[in-house]
């Protein structure tokens, strides 16, 4: 059964190298979505987004004792899971609104693609310090950028303002329909791989684990793990906490998972119920991961991409029973942070 607060030692101890950043003062209402939802987002966005590959890992199986495959999610179009969401949101009316979001790359990538293969209107704010590889991406798209703040929570507070003057946020996480439609790649795997397994998810905002979550719990034997970077472990204080607490950041290589919850995201209740524990994995075991991907099977993925094949290399994701899926969720790396990793 997933975990309750209750059960959950608390996160590891750090020391912070910037003061915690406060959560948005007001929380956003957002409903719960139903697992229904997760099918319905899969029959609106199957034209646009291609089945990723599942691939055999004999190595990361030897290390885990049992079967390990890989889901790789870096031959979808901008190279990331997120696609998933932003096309489930924006393939629903009103189709004149116009959208706005705050990413660190790779949802608003998503959502820029979205917007292009939808007729959409849309604005991406994303930090100053996000990667120039994914600015760059999302500059050659017909969306307005806004570069704002030092910190993915900076630059939602910015997007948030921008939504109050007459658009519609769609959130990388906080957003239903956006849940659903990552809820989709649990619906790819599941097509190909029996129950009982266990599914090795990355935790930012946590839109991908809920998702996949949210659909795996209508499927018995299936255990869903999330991970997050020692940099960024909201989600695991906030499960430690009963509530979701603003933490210390530290700079980490996996820009993906970093940044605070936004205060009542849906997606901590949705973790609470349905995903079954939550693991830390540090900045050197994420860079292993990177290498090895690389190394092993020719596969470039960023940092919070490699997040769930770090937690199986390092051993984290125990009680496995059946084959274990790695969700590898992105790989838009620079090119100076890959050579940085591979040394």
């Amino acid at each position: 059964m997933p975990h309750s607060a209750e059960t959950l030692p608390p996160p590891p101890p750090y020391l912070p190298s910037q003061p915690p950043t406060a959560a948005p003062a007001a929380p956003r209402r957002v409903a719960l979505p139903r697992r229904a939802a997760v099918a319905d987002a899969a029959a609106r966005i199957c034209r646009h987004v291609a089945e990723s590959p599942l691939i055999i890992s004999p190595l990361l199986g030897a290390r885990a004792g049992g079967r390990v495959l890989l889901k790789d999610e870096t031959v979808q179009m901008t190279r990331s899971f997120k696609v998933r969401g932003a096309l489930a949101a924006l393939s629903l009316p009103p189709f004149d609104e116009p959208v706005v979001t705050a990413s660190a790359g790779n949802h608003g990538l998503g959502l820029a693609r979205a917007a292009r293969l939808l007729g959409r209107e849309a604005t991406v704010v994303v930090p100053e310090t996000a990667s120039r590889t994914k600015v760059a991406a999302l500059r050659s798209f017909p969306v307005t950028v806004v570069e704002a703040g030092r910190s993915y929570d900076e630059a939602e507070r910015q997007a948030l303002e921008l939504a109050r003057q007459g658009a519609r946020y769609v959130s990388p996480y906080n957003d239903p329909d956006v849940v659903a439609g990552q809820g989709t790649l649990a619906i790819e795997i599941l097509r190909r791989v029996p129950a009982p397994c266990t599914i090795v998810v990355g935790i930012g905002g946590g839109g991908l684990a809920a998702g996949v979550a949210l659909w795996a719990s209508g499927v018995p034997g299936v255990r869903v793990v999330g991970v997050e970077g020692e940099g960024a472990p909201a989600m695991r204080a906030a499960l430690a906490a009963g509530r979701i607490v603003p933490i210390a950041l530290r700079p980490t290589v996996a820009d993906g998972l970093g940044g605070n919850l936004e205060a009542g995201t849906i997606t901590f209740e949705l973790v609470r119920r349905h995903v079954h524990d939550v693991v830390i994995v540090s900045e050197a075991e994420i860079h292993s991961a990177m290498s090895f991907l690389v190394h092993e099977h020719c596969l470039v993925a960023e940092g919070a991409g490699a997040a769930a094949v770090a937690a199986v290399l390092a051993g984290r994701v125990s009680g496995a029973t059946g084959p274990v899926v790695a969700v590898v969720s992105g790989g838009n790396v620079d090119a100076a942070v890959l050579r940085a990793v591979l040394g």
